[in-house]
């Protein structure tokens, strides 16, 4: 596709899909009862705001599921004491926005031993954090396959580290969610060959709207390959930014009907995100009622 073509289709997606927000009421609360769910990753847009300012703006915006990134303003971290997580934990409870768990940047490809095993008991302790907060789970990833190591070696190291992890967060009622995320690992033939010897069944797969999911043989066919390990949360970037195909997503999940959420993994610098969020949820809406 030519880059003119690529800039038309990409400007002409945005301005279809925000001038149908405007035209249909926002409800966000009734649309977070079932279905799919809209949430946001603190990643960029809540990165600043501490727990109670996060909380209260999630609530303005009517975004009602929150993943709590780490070593952002919010400070939900292990460091914290007893009483400080059972605070947390009623700061949500108290509150209409539901804490999905943690955002870690936990990692498993290390040829390492002493690294490797830094990450996994790193996990094991935020999941206990989970637990603590009332989450439901945290967000890890595999983030390369080294070059001087074989391939099939990084994939099963990063297989058997899921199975340690997954089996700990199952004890904890958690979940572990895998971003599909890193060099060559976001590739989806890599994630699905790591899934292939996954054998916890709380380990599940977070789709991220990577560039990498239209590699051939095309977004569907890559869908359709990991689909059978899909979790309760999916990662997006802002609709009306970029040219990622999001109608045809959300198409393949309504016909799995998933009813996981679907959170906001900003990247740009609006001067209101709390307006940004609600324009956001407003598009998220219509992509949800578009492709049934």
């Amino acid at each position: 596709m030519s880059n003119n073509r690529r800039d038309f289709m990409k400007k002409s997606v945005a301005a279809s899909l925000s001038m149908a927000a405007m035209q249909f009421p926002l409800d966000a609360f009734s649309m977070a009862k079932s279905g799919m769910k809209f949430g946001l990753v603190t990643y960029q847009w809540g990165r600043d705001w501490d727990l109670p300012t996060l909380i209260s703006n999630c609530e303005k915006a009517g975004v009602l599921g929150v993943e709590l990134r780490t070593e952002h303003a919010h400070g939900v971290e292990t460091s914290l004491t007893a009483t400080e997580r059972a605070e947390v934990k009623k700061r949500f409870k108290d509150s209409k926005v539901t804490c999905l768990g943690y955002g870690s940047n936990f990692e498993y490809h290390s040829p390492d031993p002493a690294v490797l095993r830094e990450n996994i008991e790193g996990t094991k302790e935020y999941i206990k954090l989970c637990k603590d907060i009332g989450a439901t789970g945290i967000k890890v990833k595999p983030n390369n396959l080294p070059a001087d190591v074989p391939k099939e070696k990084t994939i099963a190291q990063i297989a058997a580290s899921f199975n340690e992890v997954g089996k700990f967060a199952a004890d904890y009622g958690q979940l572990v969610r895998v971003e599909v995320h890193g060099h060559l690992t976001q590739e989806l033939p890599n994630m699905k060959a790591i899934f292939d010897q996954v054998t916890e069944p709380a380990v599940k797969i977070c789709w991220n709207c990577n560039d990498e999911d239209l590699l051939p043989p095309g977004l569907e066919a890559n869908f359709n390959s990991v689909k059978k390990w899909f979790g309760d949360t999916v990662h997006v970037r802002e609709f009306n930014d970029g040219d990622y195909p999001y109608p045809a997503l959300f198409k393949l999940f309504n016909d799995i009907k998933y009813d996981g959420w679907i959170l906001m993994e900003a990247r740009t610098e609006p001067t209101d995100r709390v307006a940004a969020l609600k324009e956001q949820l407003a598009l998220f809406n219509q992509l949800k009622k578009e492709n049934k």
